[in-house]
């Protein structure tokens, strides 16, 4: 004899059976996956291929009802392949009906949840509102967005702004995420960003050197003499947390977050970092560097005179009538010696590249310098290596050389 079921109460004795455990669900989806798996083996009509060589993939093709052409799909095992398929033969209405905007404001909600930095997801909503918002690309279907289509649109978004690569690099950062995510998602079998060739030119940049990147030795000897003189003068520690950082070359945000908890013996602790909401200017500290990542510098004899200089007026080492000195007021520094010499300001981040340059010049490993400065890749590192040697210095060490 045969009970019937209802509906609901089948519904209620599933979520029952999940939650006391008498159902893994981990066993149910492998049972369901397993399932689409065989549909897919007797819907698809075109021929599943087998690698031909040890280390060959799986591939087969798929041409849907608006396609042109079939698509050639490709993955490492046939399990991976069918999962393809699965994504492409049962993607629901509302995936079929995802914009590129849509899927913007997907990933850029994702986006949020996961990233510390309110001013990145600023960055993006900025870049896409600019560059993006007024393309086709903006209403387009996302399932129907090909690599193509991307490619004329990239290529005239870097021709009609006149982009330089590093530019073009910084926005394409909202197309590679966005795709990423989709193919993350299931939305989409593969990421069409990774096929998109540039083919127009970049703006060619006038390439940045020693003279406006860092300071030489003899414009350093002279901001040195000034940060001395004005310390003696104020006892404001703002002039010793810049010749410090010629020291130790942190971020400046990094710098004016130090607390004396973070000084050992012959190291400095990086743990943290200041940072300031574009859109209210509120400058705060937050338990975590721009990486994510602590790290630790090394003191040398001079670091640490330096900071044994400094009166102690709280818990952090730079203060000023007993609140925190900021990034701002320690650029504020900068620009005031630049506008007394009569010369152009050079920004904190100088500091930092002087720091990096001038430990290149005096045969530190790149390694080390990484590591030190807290970047994860060596081309990054590169970036901030210029010559800091006056011209004197220089012709004296090529003429030793040769």
């Amino acid at each position: 004899m045969s009970i019937d079921i209802s509906e609901g109460m089948k519904l209620s004795l599933l979520k029952e059976a999940l939650g006391n455990g008498s159902i893994i669900v981990d066993s149910v989806l492998d049972t369901i996956m397993a399932t689409k798996r065989e549909q897919i083996k007797k819907l698809h009509t075109y021929a599943i291929t087998a690698p031909s060589h040890e280390g060959g993939r799986w591939q087969t093709f798929y041409k849907g009802v608006d396609d042109a052409v079939r698509k050639n799909i490709k993955a490492p095992t046939e399990e991976a392949l069918l999962d393809k398929l699965i994504t492409i033969y049962f993607a629901d209405s509302s995936i079929k009906k995802l914009t590129f905007h849509g899927l913007y404001e997907e990933w850029l909600d994702y986006k949020k949840s996961i990233v510390n930095s309110p001013n990145t997801i600023k960055r993006h909503e900025q870049h896409y509102k600019k560059y993006f918002e007024p393309s086709p690309l903006h209403n387009h279907k996302v399932i129907k967005t090909d690599e193509l289509l991307l490619e004329t649109e990239c290529n005239r978004i870097i021709r009609d702004f006149n982009l330089s690569r590093k530019e073009w690099t910084n926005i394409k950062t909202i197309l590679n995420g966005m795709f990423e995510y989709a193919v993350r998602k299931k939305y989409l079998v593969d990421n069409p960003v990774d096929k998109v060739q540039i083919l127009v030119k970049f703006k060619q940049v006038v390439r940045k050197t020693g003279k406006t990147e860092t300071y030489n030795s003899d414009e350093l000897k002279e901001l040195n003499l000034y940060l001395d003189r004005m310390y003696a003068e104020t006892h404001d520690s703002a002039y010793l947390a810049i010749k410090l950082n010629f020291t130790i070359g942190l971020r400046v945000g990094e710098l004016i977050s130090l607390r004396w908890e973070d000084c050992s013996e012959n190291h400095l602790h990086i743990v943290r970092e200041e940072v300031r909401d574009q859109t209210t200017n509120h400058y705060e500290v937050v338990e975590h560097t721009k990486t994510n990542r602590d790290r630790f510098v090394v003191l040398v004899p001079k670091a640490i005179d330096i900071l044994e200089k400094i009166d102690r007026q709280g818990d952090f080492i730079f203060m000023r009538n007993g609140e925190r000195i900021t990034s701002r007021q320690i650029a504020y520094v900068l620009e005031k010696y630049a506008e007394r010499q009569g010369l152009s300001t050079k920004s904190t981040h100088k500091m930092r590249k002087t720091f990096a340059s001038n430990l290149n010049a005096n045969g530190v490993p790149l390694d080390c310098i990484r590591e030190l400065l807290g970047h994860s890749n060596l081309n990054t590192t590169l970036g901030y290596i210029y010559n800091p040697l006056t011209e004197k210095e220089t012709y004296d060490l090529i003429a030793k050389a040769l």
